[in-house]
This record gives C-alpha cells, sequence and structure tokens, in this order.
C-alpha cells in the first residue's frame, strides 16, 4: 500500500458505499474532493465537503497512517493549518488542531471494496513482470483502450515537441532553420543522428540558403563540412564539389567537422552516410521552400510523392566517393518517409499551429492511421498479449505506454490501469 493508491481512491471516489462518517462519527459527505496537488503542501486544495451541517471549503492531507502528520512535521508546518480533512488508511493516533479540537479524520480502509484493494496489489507487487498488467490488459474494452490511445499520442507528440522547442529558441522561431536541422538529423538515423545534427549546426542556415538554388554548391557544401572533401580522389565530380567547397570555406569561414564521426560499420550501403547526404542534397535543391510546401501535405500518399526523388547521377553508381559499384536508385523508402513523419513532420506542424494560435486539427491522427505499423521489439511484445496494433497511431500510442506508464508503473493515472483496478 502507498499514498499513490489513496489519492487515487480519494480522487476518483473509488469507494464501496455512500454515507460515510468521520472516525468522530459526524456525517461526512463529500462535494468535491478538491485539486490533487502534486507540489508541496496538502494533497487536495479547495475540497467542498459537508461535516454534519457545516459546509466546509479547504483543504485535504491523505496519509497511510493519521500518525504520519507527526512523521512529516505537519503540526509546525502553516501549509495545513488549512486541512479540513485528513484522510487515512489506517487511524492510529488522534491530531488535533490549532484550538484543541480533533482535526476531523475519515478512514478509507472501510470504504474501499477489498477486491480493489487485491487488483492494486496484483498491479503493484507481483513477481517481475514485462508491464504490470500484463494478465489483464486484453480484458480491457475497446473503446476505453481507443480513447487513451489518442490521448497517449498528443502525450508523445507534446514530448517529441520539447527538444523541437528548445532549438526554435536558439533560431528565433525560425522554422526552416530548424527543420532543416531536423531533417538533417534524421537523415542520420540513430548512429549517425547526433553527427548529422552537428553537421546541421556547424553551418548558419543563411550561408545554406545563400546556395540552395545551387545543386553542386549545396552537396559542396555538406560533404565539405561533414570532412568528406579532404582526400584524393580520381573522380570528376568529387574534384567539382572539393573545388567548390574550397571557395565556401574561404568565403563563410568555415570549420569542417571531423569525418570519423560518421559510422559506417555494420551499416546497410543505402544507409551510408554520403548516401544520406546525397539524398539530402537532392531533397534541399528540390524544393527551394521545404516548410511551406511540406506543412500544406495532408495524405500519406503525397509524403511519399514528396519525398520521390533521384540522387545526383553519380551515386546511382557510387555509394561512396571512392568505390564504384552496381548501378542502382538511391530512392527514399516508405519505410524511412514514415520516420521523417512521425519524428519530424508532423511534430513541427504541430508546434507550428500553436506558435500561430491555430486550432490543433486531427489531421496528425489521419496521418498515422493511414501509415503502416512499426515493428520493433515492444510493439511486438504488446502483439503476444493480444494487444494488436493496426497503424502508426497505435504504434506510437503503445510506445509512450510503454515508456511513461507501464515501466514507472503510473498505472493509477493510466486509463487502462484505472478500468482494472475497478475490475470486479
Amino acid at each position: 500500500m502507498n499514498e499513490d493508491f489513496l489519492h487515487y481512491v480519494w480522487k476518483y471516489k473509488v469507494f464501496s458505499k455512500v454515507n460515510f462518517k468521520t472516525t468522530s462519527h459526524e456525517d461526512l459527505m463529500i462535494v468535491r474532493p478538491g485539486l490533487h496537488n502534486k507540489n508541496t503542501g496538502p494533497d487536495f486544495l479547495s475540497a467542498h465537503l459537508k461535516i454534519e451541517n457545516q459546509t466546509w471549503i479547504g483543504n485535504v492531507e491523505i496519509h497511510l497512517k493519521s500518525s504520519d502528520w507527526y512523521v512529516h512535521n505537519h503540526e509546525v508546518d502553516l501549509n495545513y493549518d488549512a486541512v479540513i480533512l485528513h484522510v487515512v488508511w489506517e487511524d492510529d493516533v488522534a491530531i488535533y488542531m490549532e484550538n484543541n479540537k480533533p482535526l476531523p479524520t475519515f478512514v478509507l480502509k472501510d470504504v474501499v471494496d477489498v477486491r480493489v484493494v487485491a487488483n492494486y496489489q496484483r498491479l503493484f507487487f507481483k513477481a517481475q513482470s514485462w508491464i504490470p498488467c500484463q494478465d489483464s490488459i486484453s480484458t480491457v474494452d475497446l473503446f476505453t483502450f481507443s480513447n487513451w490511445k489518442e490521448r497517449l499520442y498528443f502525450e508523445r507528440l507534446e514530448n517529441k515537441s520539447k527538444e523541437i522547442e528548445g532549438l526554435l529558441q536558439k533560431e528565433n522561431n525560425n522554422f526552416e532553420a530548424v527543420l532543416f536541422q531536423l531533417l538533417v538529423k534524421n537523415f542520420g538515423l540513430k548512429v549517425n543522428g547526433d553527427a548529422f545534427l552537428r553537421l546541421s549546426q556547424s553551418v548558419d542556415f543563411s550561408v545554406f540558403k545563400s546556395v540552395r538554388n545551387n545543386e553542386n554548391k549545396i552537396a559542396a557544401l555538406l560533404f565539405g563540412q561533414a570532412g568528406f572533401l579532404e582526400g584524393a580522389v580520381e573522380e570528376v565530380y568529387y574534384h567539382q564539389l572539393q573545388k567548390e567547397y574550397a571557395y565556401l570555406k574561404h568565403k563563410y569561414g568555415l570549420q569542417t567537422i571531423a569525418n570519423n564521426q560518421f559510422s559506417f560499420f555494420r551499416m546497410r550501403p543505402t544507409n551510408f552516410p554520403t548516401i544520406r547526404i546525397a539524398q539530402l542534397v537532392s531533397l534541399f535543391y528540390k524544393y527551394q521552400s521545404l516548410f511551406s510546401q511540406l506543412i500544406t501535405l495532408q495524405t500519406v500518399q503525397e509524403f511519399y510523392d514528396f519525398f520521390s526523388l533521384e540522387t545526383h547521377f553519380f551515386w546511382k553508381t557510387h555509394y561512396s566517393f571512392t568505390s564504384i559499384s552496381k548501378s542502382a536508385r538511391k530512392s527514399i523508402t516508405k519505410s524511412f518517409v514514415d520516420l521523417l513523419i512521425i519524428n519530424t513532420i508532423v511534430p513541427m506542424k504541430f508546434l507550428y499551429q500553436k506558435a500561430r494560435g491555430e486550432h490543433i486539427d486531427s489531421s496528425f491522427l489521419k496521418i498515422l492511421k493511414e501509415m503502416s505499423p512499426e515493428k520493433n521489439n515492444i510493439i511486438s511484445k504488446f502483439a503476444a498479449l493480444k494487444i494488436s496494433a493496426n497503424n502508426a497511431l497505435d504504434t506510437q500510442s503503445l510506445l509512450e505506454l510503454k515508456k511513461n506508464y507501464c515501466t514507472p508503473k503510473r498505472c493509477l493515472e493510466c486509463a487502462i490501469g484505472r478500468v482494472i483496478l475497478n475490475k470486479y
């Protein structure tokens, strides 16, 4: 048993009775349980109670034992002078107010169904399990699950947006500049994401804007800043970029980042940093107003069409500057576009609408529902528990559920956990 459970019982009135009495045998009516206070001070603020025939508006403090009042030194803390009710699981000592009258006390142990307590103990105190409710999650009704998944997705979207908000602050709310940084980062995937972000931040966005109407200059800038133009390679295209970069480096006072930050180890050739940079070059050259064009797209197919582009012909027969390979298109796959939509485009559009004070529409949900479900270990484990994912909205919601509710055992704040707790 812990106080979080008692907070849950009080907040949602999970009682097995309707008529209550204090430990002094006074009639108690809970008009409003109050606002849950997660900061310092009493647990619930501005509660509305009726004790006997007197209406009270004040604070409620909750403890496992009434003696915890003294353990926590509340008797000398002015913040607790406005407490009108002490809610406890077990009443083991009387608590007195300043006027030497006993503080009204309400014992929860007498009014909570034993089956709710048993459900709580199964969730929180059973042997090690992947998620606390793994034996019962599949019994939760679809209506609850569907509504909760949408809420979970928007929580995940808010969390993803926090990193972007930091970048926007640094760039004076220049959404175009931040989109440039995030796209470059996400083209690096997990292995090279940080190195690609450093690449995007190694040059001022104004410099990039000055060259983006010339494909060779974009390529020279990105490959040069990444340190891929410092060797001696007998390729005409390489020499063109090397010469162009030398000019840009001198003109703008650029500093190359070390190319040993980029990993090729155990990577498929299509994910080589050189190929991903080549794709970025084609993308930035093809769309001169990338941000304004991207945020107008409404369907997944529009995104797939948007990212359907050709790299420079050099890359058809190369995966790096130094070796020739069999001719092949180095196109951006649909699964890669899905990652860009989830991790960059939708969060950027979400923040853009917020910044402009626009209504946050449901187009985000529509787009994710059109996308195929992601495949990873967490989604597979949910599937084993008979929780299927039909689209990317489902998988994003389940990832948020596992990370921020199941793992930290926030079952009492979870719609699924609350349903399971109240099952009889």
